[in-house]
């Protein structure tokens, strides 16, 4: 399958449950794509309904792909490529549905046991026999909205720590997404 993530900033819930819009940062601009340049992931698709900030990751992808950045250095040019500013996650699948013709799978991703999940081997085999796109989405601040885990067709299970260590599970969305991406793609 051809692999898109995106990280949505809305709608995510803030540490009391409520439903927010989180700041775009650059680190999360700049590592995920080169996560995603690594991991051959399609695109990186920046999810906020603000325009202010869908115009913030324009300029610092502009800068990095058509700019200065571009000369100094080729292979984060290349990494910032694949990212893509946009204002919902429905219009995220609408993107990748248009360039496919057919609608993502859309994989669910949260550090909490909110429903059902599928093992991280099963989503691996069918992601590497399927033909077709998928969406892994990934959540800011508290994580997704349950309405936005609702729209996904899978979850993925929280990634656990070892036992003498769990009770915290609080990951940055940057270390997330490269442990998800390599239990999906990496060389095991």
């Amino acid at each position: 399958m051809d692999i898109y993530i995106a990280l949505a900033h809305h709608p995510v819930l803030n540490r009391v449950g409520g439903v927010v819009t989180t700041s775009v940062t650059n680190l999360d601009i700049h590592d995920l794509a080169r996560i995603s340049r690594t991991y051959d992931v399609r695109r990186y698709f920046v999810v906020t309904p603000i325009a202010e900030q869908r115009e913030l990751v324009r300029r610092v992808v502009s800068h990095w792909v058509t700019g200065e950045g571009r000369t100094s250095n080729p292979d984060r040019s290349e990494a910032f490529s694949r990212v893509e500013e946009v204002p919902s996650l429905e219009a995220t699948c609408e993107a990748i549905a248009a360039h496919h013709g057919q609608a993502p799978l859309v994989i669910g991703t949260s550090a909490k046991n909110e429903r059902e999940t599928v093992g991280y081997p099963v989503i691996r085999q069918r992601l590497l026999r399927d033909s077709g796109p998928a969406l892994l989405v990934f959540g800011t601040g508290w994580g997704l909205t349950s309405d936005a885990i609702s729209k996904c067709d899978l979850m993925l299970p929280p990634i656990d720590a070892i036992p003498a260590r769990a009770g915290y599970n609080h990951l940055p969305v940057r270390a997330a997404v490269a442990i998800i991406l390599d239990r999906l793609f990496g060389d095991i």
